[in-house]
């Protein structure tokens, strides 16, 4: 297996999945992806929750550099600035929907 993470960077891939493991994170991320940069309002409005709730999430993800903040005024616009997200979203969501399905299906059988 020559993709192999080193040692040494085991803690930051750690780090980078205890920022992804959280619902409300997983929402604003595929909420960026589906409708583009976002103003916090906006993303407010969308996921019905607390400024306060969504600026904490989307200040980690952006100290974590998953999403990257564009001020505008007394405005800041969020996106997603990490390209991977796409490639892992849709292989770990992938597989959920298949293991759903396979239990759907043991459970008819």
């Amino acid at each position: 297996m020559s993709d192999v993470l080193p040692s040494n960077l085991l803690e930051p891939a750690a780090e980078r999945f205890r920022v992804l493991g959280d619902a409300t994170r997983l929402t604003l991320i595929r909420t960026l992806l589906d409708e583009g940069e976002l103003s916090v309002g906006d993303l407010v409005a969308r996921l019905d929750a607390s400024q306060a709730n969504i600026s904490k999430h989307l200040r980690i993800m952006h100290g974590a550099g998953i999403v990257t903040r564009r001020p505008e005024g007394t405005s800041a616009y969020y996106s997603v600035s990490d390209p991977s997200l796409v490639s892992l979203c849709s292989i770990v969501c992938n597989r959920i929907r298949e293991q759903a399905v396979a239990e759907a299906d043991a459970l008819t059988s």
